[in-house]
């Protein structure tokens, strides 16, 4: 056997050990490693702690959503409110709204543009209201009129042969009919001490007082306004019988008794009203009748003994008759003589509705003190725009 003789000085006995450089290594990765853990560990107590107490303190101050767009309309509705409580109008005077429409807050004759929360409050009640403005063409325009342009004629034509010389045939006409704007007028008024208890929503009773007379006046003249300082209803053009039936009159068809239905088939006139009517407008056709009228309606049955009258299904849904909707108006007339009590026909194309879309109020502190007046103003305008369009019922033998 051959020994082995250290040199002088060295120690063998753990650098000739095998594997020996390797458990070192890996007992300072184990070292490193060890301390690394407890650093993660440590920062992940600290960022939990830090979660929770921003988790109490907004539990315990209980903030609001924050909202992911600005409210700008909240410095015009602030101006306009201290406007109504008290006339300062330096709020709304140095005040410039961000919108395409409503783009300015001063008008010429002292009046200021309402704020859009109360705008939007009063076009949803109007819009909701049995009017002729639920079914009739409603058109916004910035003018003092509304021209609408109507081609009631047709193209002459004729069967051609290849040796006859061709005549020239009828050329079609255009007709203009033009809608004035008129002022729809309110003028409310609150004691000023009502005005300056803050619990008092002003704007709020301000809109439904407005919205309630303009209701009244628009239902009312877009079916028997005369045209004369307000918008002229489809009632008042000429009514001649449908068989003679000319452009610029309502054509109606008798019910065959004096002041009622007829004693037997009462439905035979209102099958007669519906095909009155060509089968063009049939499609988007209403029925227009008050309460009343109505209510004798609905007790109408078909030779089978089926109702006429069937109620919407849905929630909203208008009742129909025929399978046609009705709309209740009450300012149409009562069953009489002679009275055109029912109306049917496609008001979208028979009757136009013109608007501005803006709305005006003027506060006065000075004319019925100690209440202040608010002066509310609207324009707006309506006429037949095609007379072939709307067919009525008329309550007589002929």
């Amino acid at each position: 056997m051959t020994e082995m003789q250290a040199r002088a000085g060295e120690d063998l006995s753990l650098a000739h050990q095998p594997g020996a450089e390797v458990k070192s290594a890996m007992a300072g990765f184990l070292k490193e490693f060890s301390g690394f853990r407890a650093e993660v560990k440590t920062s992940l107590q600290q960022q939990e702690e830090r979660l929770t107490m921003i988790d109490r303190k907004s539990k315990s101050y209980a903030r609001p959503a924050l909202s992911a767009a600005a409210e700008v309309e909240v410095p015009h509705q602030k101006a306009f409110s201290a406007y109504l409580r008290s006339g300062d109008d330096d709020g709304l005077r140095g005040l410039v709204l961000e919108g395409k429409a409503l783009n300015t807050t001063v008008n010429g004759d002292g009046g200021f543009l309402v704020a859009p929360q109360t705008a939007e409050l009063i076009r949803s009640l109007l819009l909701t209201t049995s009017s002729i403005r639920a079914i009739a063409n409603v058109v916004n325009v910035e003018a003092s009129s509304y021209d609408v342009l109507i081609d009631r004629t047709e193209v002459g034509s004729g069967w051609a042969t290849e040796l006859v010389a061709q005549t020239e045939t009828s050329t079609p006409t255009i007709e203009r009919i033009s809608i004035r704007l008129h002022e729809l007028s309110a003028m409310p008024k609150a004691s000023q001490r009502l005005l300056d208890d803050s619990a008092f929503d002003v704007e709020s009773w301000l809109a439904d007082k407005i919205a309630n007379r303009f209701i009244r006046a628009e239902a009312a003249a877009f079916i028997n306004g005369d045209g004369v300082d307000k918008p002229k209803g489809f009632m008042q053009p000429a009514k001649v019988a449908n068989a003679s039936w000319a452009w610029g009159s309502i054509g109606y068809v008798p019910t065959g008794a004096a002041s009622d239905f007829a004693a037997t088939n009462a439905a035979d006139c209102i099958i007669n009203l519906v095909y009155a009517l060509s089968a063009t407008y049939r499609a988007n056709a209403s029925f227009v009748m008050n309460s009343k009228t109505a209510g004798a309606v609905r007790k109408m049955k078909d030779a089978d003994g089926r109702f006429l009258w069937s109620d919407g299904l849905a929630a909203g849904e208008p009742a129909r008759l025929m399978g046609y909707p009705v709309l209740i108006a009450e300012d149409m007339p009562d069953i009489a003589a002679n009275a055109y009590a029912i109306a049917f026909g496609d008001f979208a194309a028979g009757y136009t509705i013109a608007e501005r879309p803006d709305l005006r109020i003027m506060r006065d502190p000075f004319s019925a003190k100690p209440h202040v007046l608010f002066y509310a103003t609207k324009r707006v305008g309506g006429d037949v725009t095609d007379f072939a369009a709307i067919k009525l019922l008329k309550f007589a033998v002929s």
